[in-house]
Parts: structure tokens; sequence; C-alpha cells
């Protein structure tokens, strides 16, 4: 399967998780597309004072690499910059949150959601 950029539809998060703003969503692949037991697999792009609420993960753990921009990425409660390349790991049962931290760049993050069975919590 091939998906051309000009055919993936785009989704508008409105105050998504809670956070500021409206988060753009491009899906790479949607369910029924794969079949893996991931939930997400999507470009997310926050313009200048956009963010993703805090949030926990249950039975789901999400990967995010910073791939434009700066991040003020909050990981059980202790704030960090990111920077494209960088790499943070929600596991399940943690709590985390995102903000772009630039005033005039997207923040452009690749994200992936997996669920965890409960036998291994």
């Amino acid at each position: 399967m091939i998906k051309r950029y000009e055919e993936i539809e785009h989704v508008m998060l409105h105050e998504m998780k809670g956070g500021k703003g409206t988060v753009e969503r491009i899906p790479s692949v949607v369910p029924g597309e794969y079949e893996s037991d991931a939930k997400v697999v999507t470009r997310l792009i926050l313009k200048p004072g956009v963010s993703i609420g805090a949030h926990v993960h249950e039975q789901e753990e999400e990967i995010m690499t910073i791939l434009a921009g700066t991040a003020k990425y909050t990981d059980q409660g202790k704030e960090v910059l990111l920077k494209a390349g960088d790499v943070a790991v929600c596991l399940s049962g943690q709590k985390h949150a995102v903000e772009n931290a630039s005033d005039t760049e997207d923040l452009e993050i690749f994200a992936l959601v997996i669920g965890v069975p409960a036998d291994r919590e």
C-alpha cells in the first residue's frame, strides 16, 4: 500500500486532551489499513502557543519523536525541552503533556501509540 500525502485526510483536534489551541493530526495509517496492534500512527503539528494537555496512558504506551521545532515536554511532572531527533516514551500508567516551546516555528511530532496487554503492566 502507498498513501500519497495529498490524499491523507488531516484532522484538526481542538484543545486536545485539555490543551490549548488546535493540533493538526496527519495519520500515516488508520485502523483497517494495517494488521498490528498499534492504535495510532500519526504526525502531529502544533503551531506556536498550541499544546496537548496532561493525560495518562492506560493499557497503552506512546512513543514520540520530535521531527522539527522545540517541545516543552512534561514527563511525570518534570518539564524538559526536546529538539528535533529527540524521543520521549510514555509507558502505560504514566502521565505526560507536550507544548510548542517556540513563538515562531511549528512543532512537528511523529507519534506511535501501542496497546499494552493488562498482564504486562
